[in-house]
């Protein structure tokens, strides 16, 4: 029997430069994606699925509401599909066996566009793209060039596809692994290495509690071979009318600016 894969991946997609707000902002959704009408078939209610253990995206408030980005996302696609939603939380391993298992319509939760979950799962258009991007100290970002990096120690996470990026993309820094995203960037911070290279999401959670001493540095960088398919929602394999609604939806929600106003909410250091 095929087993769900569960991770979280990256995405190769543009980026917004728009000069309304001081982030840049990112393309959400398929930039080839066209604004068409959902499936013919009605789509009585949507009944999504997630998790509650991951910040900012899902997760349980001081409260005990459920809220995050992906929480609030459900919630718009459902008004602009203009359909009854619910929003069902599962633990980690066993959200997807879950949706297999028809228990929901669709998950939203980072399931992983991976072949084995290809064979279980469709997915719907990409709603938000992890890019690579470097962090330096704050006296390093005016002017930052790549190529200046070169015989200069770069941290990057042990094993990932941001060090392979390095590899094949920049030969001449000295790639200095460790074994976490935290500890590598605090290598930046106590001026152990020059720059770190890695999932620019990830560094914005760090970033929030460290602006004083450093930020992103040069371009966001996009490879989908090696960074991965980015967020989606996933439905069971064959759900077609459900998938047209939320692909519609998506398209919609980018077009109003509702998916640039969620990702400014939830990213005050925005990763773009």
């Amino acid at each position: 029997m095929l087993k769900p894969v569960l991770l979280l991946m990256g995405v190769a997609s543009a980026v917004l430069a728009t000069p309304v707000f001081a982030q840049t902002l990112p393309y959400h959704a398929d930039p080839d994606a066209r604004e068409m009408l959902p499936s013919l078939t009605p789509v009585p209610a949507i009944r999504f699925l997630t998790t509650a253990d991951f910040p900012p995206f899902n997760y349980r408030d001081e409260s005990g509401e459920l809220v995050g980005f992906n929480i609030d996302l459900a919630k718009r696609i459902c008004v602009e599909v203009d359909v009854a939603c619910t929003i069902q939380v599962w633990p980690w391993d066993q959200a997807a066996t879950a949706l297999s298992d028809n228990l929901g319509d669709a998950l939203i939760a980072g399931l992983a566009m991976t072949p084995e979950n290809g064979e279980l799962f469709d997915f719907s258009s990409t709603y938000l793209a992890l890019p690579g991007r470097f962090v330096t100290r704050a006296e390093d970002i005016e002017g930052f060039r790549p190529a200046s990096l070169a015989g200069e120690p770069v941290a990057v996470r042990a094993g990932s596809a941001h060090a392979e990026f390095l590899d094949r993309y920049l030969p001449n820094v000295e790639a200095m692994p460790f074994d976490t995203e935290s500890a590598a960037l605090e290598a930046v911070k106590s001026g152990t290495v020059s720059a770190w290279f890695g999932d620019a999401m990830r560094a914005s959670f760090w970033l929030n509690d460290n602006l004083a001493c450093c930020g992103f540095a040069g371009d966001a960088y996009f490879r989908p071979h090696l960074f991965g398919e980015g967020l989606t929602i996933a439905m069971p394999a064959g759900h077609d009318p459900v998938r047209h609604s939320i692909d519609w939806a998506l398209v919609r929600l980018k077009e109003n600016g509702a998916l640039d106003e969620l990702y400014l909410r939830w990213f005050p250091v925005g990763f773009y």
